[in-house]
């Protein structure tokens, strides 16, 4: 990225930050997440629900996938924490409001955010303009995946004990990683300490993705190749516990979006749901 990184955030946080909103302000209660916090880190401006990736019933679906991961991760975990867990670290944080939003959760941890330098100081920026602050908790970790490649040594050097259980989150992450490097990532995650929690997204291949969907994410990976942000692996549930299994972890549990819609979804009148496109694991140490 230069010595200069650009002071903007990356654009695919930007939308994922925005259909958390638009869960909010489009479909009805209840709410998986509520989440306007990074509508208000970004403002868009007027206009903003009208762009062509904000179209309510195209992505209805990927919407309802962002809130549903994300409550997933936080209910998780509140489970850890009554554990005695105390080390939260999302990789590729983007605009991940987690800190802001669910102080009750977050002030007994230390979360450690890593993420580019240029996007993450744009987010310091907007956070203390925006009045929340950064907490003394809230360690934010800059990392040029690109010129730095090991992440591991900045985030000991934010404060993080490799000898104390943690919870890491990696969603939105492998599809732009290649396999080797997704191996490199949990490798490094599977030796935490004994009790430490990983949790993952992944995107199926297009085979497994049910048919209604696969156009919208034709155009979705072609927007993606287009800005310079391409997807780069997809696995099978079965290939990544096995690529999980293989790096260390001792247990991995794979999280369909069946089994988001099940804890998350049922009996909503609107029939929300979230998309096929994406899937999840838990693996632990």
């Amino acid at each position: 990225m230069g010595d200069n990184p650009v002071l903007a955030p990356e654009s695919t946080a930007v939308r994922v930050a925005l259909w958390r909103a638009l869960h909010v302000q489009l479909d009805p209660p209840p709410h998986v997440l509520a989440d306007e916090v990074g509508l208000a880190l970004v403002e868009p401006g007027d206009g903003w629900q009208g762009r062509p990736d904000m179209d309510p019933a195209a992505t209805r679906r990927i919407r309802a996938s962002m809130v549903a991961r994300a409550r997933l991760l936080e209910d998780l975990l509140a489970e850890q924490v009554a554990r005695g867990v105390g080390q939260y670290v999302v990789l590729g944080a983007g605009l991940d409001t987690f800190a802001q939003r669910r102080v009750d959760l977050a002030a007994g941890l230390r979360v450690f955010e890593v993420d580019q330098p240029g996007p993450q100081e744009w987010k310091r920026q907007r956070l203390v303009a925006g009045g929340f602050g950064v907490p003394p908790w809230l360690r934010l970790v800059p990392v040029d995946f690109e010129a730095d490649g090991d992440w591991w040594p900045r985030l000991v050097s934010a404060g993080f004990d490799p000898t104390r259980p943690a919870v890491v989150a990696a969603t939105g992450v492998s599809q732009y990683l290649t396999t080797s490097a997704m191996a490199a990532t949990l490798r490094h995650s599977a030796v935490l300490a004994a009790g430490s929690t990983l949790v993952a997204t992944f995107m199926l291949p297009e085979e497994l993705i049910e048919a209604q969907e696969r156009p919208g994410h034709a155009r979705t990976r072609a927007s993606a190749q287009a800005a310079g942000t391409p997807f780069l692996s997809f696995f099978t549930p079965t290939q990544f516990q096995d690529l999980a299994r293989g790096c260390g972890f001792a247990t991995t549990r794979h999280v369909s979006a069946a089994d988001l819609a099940e804890r998350y979804f049922t009996g909503r009148p609107d029939a929300l749901r979230p998309s096929s496109v994406e899937d999840l694991i838990v693996a632990t140490v």
